[in-house]
């Protein structure tokens, strides 16, 4: 019980160092007021307000002291936010017995000024704390922000997955919470070692066994799930993020093996394939699909039905009703998991179907998902009798039909979605002598027939050997 008490007082703090900010800024303010005569009868109130200010400082420093011995934060720190802290409460102190004995009013305002320093530099370290180190400069490079975590990457079968793609994403993602400078649950993901070690709540990750490890655990709970993680103030993961750390995971958590020396599920291949614009496939967290006006929530039992089912749901942005939809995980008939999809319609904005056992039949219903942005049907049975359903989805930005069976005819039967940006056609059944007359009808979309050159080296596939000679004795 005491114990609990305890750890109560220390998670008080976040709340508590609020006031002895608030007090002793307002108590020095006034101070410096009192130099104009007009604000002489401010006097009276200041020992008061700096009374307050010292006992709610000397509270935080009790609260702040119990809060830092649960490990969760860099030692040092914390050890300079720790002293700092308290020589804001000794400042206050003096503060006060200088004002309170009369012991000189410059002498007082000067030591205000000191006080106002302190607390200053203290925030900024409480700050850093609770938010990472570069909180503070965060807002100088908001364009920085809104790109990728993940940078494009020329070469994806030449890269470390680890150092190239899910280092950057955990530090996108993840190193907030479970850094350098917070160790949120004592665990950190910013090295190797860390991994492994894992946290107070067991192994981060079991190499070859993604269900077994917290952190993909973590990842696929609901978001109103208290353990969900990111936590639901912090941006999401989004579902091709997810399957990367998935396939990382299931094929050992390397941390030093190439992405082409690893085995490649038909599943994974476009999300690789998306590594090379950065991050998720075709820019999946891009601003401009997402609605200025607000959804509501999306029915509840609606998506515990189709989580159930293995299908990933994650907020397109941050406190936003509005929901990206992923099948990569779906073992089940899709197409009767689809149907399941309608409630959406207001809601679903990006929906990954790709690599999927989907029909013609799907797309009826799909047809009728008119907030639809993106669509991913690659490598799907889907057909030209099918996507014709889609002609109703006036807001459709971006398609992906890279490996289906689809053709230019088949195509042009969307050629009055004015909203249509980009189209990936790779290694679907359009011809080309097509291509000109399709561009012609899509003037102001982007048609990708593909292109992806990947340098080929004789160690991939050739593999060269001495010959043996025959000697004859």
């Amino acid at each position: 019980m005491f114990l609990s008490i305890l750890d109560l007082t220390g998670r008080l703090h976040p709340l508590l160092v609020h006031l002895p900010i608030g007090i002793l800024l307002l108590g020095c303010f006034f101070q410096w007021l009192t130099v104009n005569s007009r604000f002489v009868f401010l006097q009276p109130v200041i020992p008061v307000i700096l009374f307050w200010g010292m006992i709610s400082a000397i509270a935080s420093c009790i609260s702040g002291y119990i809060l830092a011995g649960s490990g969760d934060y860099d030692d040092i720190l914390v050890s300079r936010h720790q002293w700092l802290g308290i020589s804001v409460a000794v400042a206050s102190f003096i503060l006060y017995l200088l004002y309170q004995f009369s012991i000189g009013e410059s002498t007082a305002r000067w030591a205000s000024l000191f006080l106002i320093v302190l607390i200053s530099i203290t925030g900024h370290l409480g700050g850093s704390l609770t938010h990472g180190s570069g909180y503070l400069s965060e807002g100088f490079n908001k364009t920085q922000q809104k790109g990728p975590a993940i940078k494009p990457i020329a070469d994806v079968p030449q890269a470390v997955l680890y150092a190239d793609a899910i280092q950057p994403l955990l530090q996108a993602r993840c190193y907030g919470c479970h850094g350098p400078n917070k160790k949120k649950g004592k665990l950190r993901l910013d090295s190797p070692e860390f991994i492994i070690q894992g946290g107070e709540d067991g192994k981060a990750l079991v190499p070859g066994k993604p269900d077994e490890g917290e952190m993909m655990k973590r990842l696929l709970m609901p978001l109103n799930n208290k353990d969900h993680m990111p936590p639901l103030e912090k941006p999401q993961l989004t579902a091709n993020e997810i399957a990367l750390l998935n396939w990382w995971v299931s094929t050992g958590a390397d941390f030093t093996k190439k992405i082409k020396d690893l085995p490649q599920t038909d599943k994974i291949k476009p999300v690789l394939l998306a590594l090379q614009t950065g991050g998720s496939a075709a820019g999946e967290n891009n601003q401009a699909d997402i609605p200025q006006d607000a959804v509501v929530k999306a029915d509840e039992s609606t998506v515990e039905k189709l989580k159930q089912a293995g299908v990933i749901m994650v907020p397109v942005a941050q406190n936003s009703n509005y929901l990206s939809v992923s099948f990569f995980s779906v073992n089940d008939d899709p197409d009767k998991i689809v149907k399941l999809l309608e409630p959406l319609h207001k809601q679903l904005l990006w929906l990954n179907l790709g690599n999927t056992g989907i029909t013609d039949s799907a797309l009826n219903v799909i047809g009728k998902l008119t907030n639809l942005r993106r669509i991913y049907v690659n490598n799907t049975a889907i057909t030209d009798n099918g996507l014709t359903q889609l002609k109703t989805l006036k807001q459709l930005r971006y398609l992906n039909l890279v490996n289906t069976k689809i053709t230019a005819n088949g195509l042009l039967q969307l050629k009055d979605l004015k909203d249509l940006k980009n189209v990936y056609l790779y290694q679907s059944a359009i011809n080309k002598h097509d291509w000109a007359d399709l561009k012609k009808q899509f003037p102001k979309t982007t048609l990708d027939s593909g292109g992806y050159v990947v340098p080929l080296l004789v160690t991939d596939t050739i593999e060269v050997k001495d010959k043996k000679q025959n000697v004859k004795m």
